[in-house]
């Protein structure tokens, strides 16, 4: 019985000081990362003239990509309203998904440009969907000022290799961060090939698989992205007016 009650009590202690490094070793908010982000910054905030992120009014900008869940086609389009955050006039851009012609993400992305020409992002509000149509939840959702939500840098005004930036910051819920890999780069995508495109690496903490390659053409954006794991292709089909 004493040895019994010896080895229940150092079980007992062993899962004691496990829960204590889980604890030691769980993911704690960035302190650090505090962007400095006023209305003052931003004269003219939807007027977006980085070259690499220019979101014209009412052009869309179709991607498509073949993955193994099936064809996926994204749709992206800037609306003519605005959204106010922070105190600052944001542009929205619409974005839709759907997986094998079924609807399963419609968000409402807010950007501003401040007066160096960098993009930020300032959220965006997320609707995703079941097999249904139906509304699942609103994952991904997240305002710059709001719970502890910080806005993040979409697109620097001028890319340099071994840049690195977070996008949004949500603690647990948004944390996509990128970082310039390439400049002058030439790429083909369905739609053309472009010249002096920029390429970035895009991670998030929230998801450790999750890497991707993206590439932005001067005058258009984005063109084309490549996913690291498994290097499926999302490529620039088209842009309509």
């Amino acid at each position: 019985m004493k040895n019994g009650f010896f080895l229940l009590l150092m079980g007992l202690l062993l899962i004691a000081s496990c829960g204590s490094c889980k604890k030691e070793n769980a993911r704690q908010p960035d302190e650090t990362y505090n962007p400095v982000v006023l209305p003052e910054n931003f004269s003219a905030p939807t007027n977006l003239t980085n070259t690499y992120f220019p979101a014209p009014i009412g052009k869309k900008y179709v991607y498509e990509a073949q993955t193994e869940d099936g064809l996926v086609r994204i749709e992206e389009q800037r609306l003519p309203n605005t959204r106010q955050v922070l105190g600052i006039e944001c542009v929205v851009v619409n974005f839709k998904e759907w997986v094998n012609g079924t609807l399963v993400e419609n968000a409402n992305d807010w950007y501003a440009q401040d007066n160096n020409g960098n993009v930020w992002y300032m959220g965006e509000e997320v609707d995703n969907f079941n097999s249904s149509g139906t509304i699942v939840n609103h994952n991904g959702s997240w305002e710059a000022g709001v719970d502890g939500a910080k806005p993040g840098l979409i697109m620097p005004v001028t890319a340099q290799v071994g840049m690195a930036y977070r996008q949004e910051y949500y603690f647990g819920q948004a944390e996509d961060e990128a970082e310039v890999i390439a400049v002058g780069l030439t790429v083909s995508t369905p739609y053309g090939t472009f010249d002096n495109c920029i390429k970035t690496r895009e991670w998030t903490a929230l998801e450790p698989d999750v890497n991707e390659f993206k590439f932005f053409a001067p005058g258009i954006g984005l063109v084309k992205v490549i996913d690291v794991n498994t290097n499926e292709e999302e490529n620039l089909t088209a842009i309509e007016d």
